[in-house]
């Protein structure tokens, strides 16, 4: 402490606290600051995308089974026709879906 703040803290009757309280709000902040980058750099390691041999869709499981990788594909869907509360007749229509990888076991 300067020899003006020593004055200046006697003449207003401020104790010691503040100081104290200076002290534990810069730590707070600083334990703060650095849990903050450890939790980035946690969700930027989390984020990075996983090589195909990682995923866990296609990924070859024994137990007990035959299973096979069955890859991404279309399939079209036929919706009938109908008729909504008025009477009024829509008609069918086709869709087509994606299906994505998966696994497919069967018991032997």
């Amino acid at each position: 402490m300067t020899a003006s703040s020593m004055a200046e803290s006697s003449m207003t009757g401020a104790s010691s606290t503040g100081g104290l309280r200076r002290a534990l709000a810069t730590g707070a902040a600083a334990v703060a600051l650095a849990g903050g980058v450890l939790f980035s750099t946690a969700a930027t390691t989390s984020a990075e995308p996983r090589p195909d041999s990682d995923n866990v869709a296609i990924q070859q499981i024994d137990r007990g089974e035959r299973c096979h990788a069955v890859h991404r594909h279309w399939t079209r869907v036929w919706h009938p026709a109908w008729r909504d509360r008025h009477g009024k007749r829509h008609p069918g229509y086709w869709t087509r879906v994606l299906h994505r990888a998966h696994m497919v076991c069967h018991k032997h």
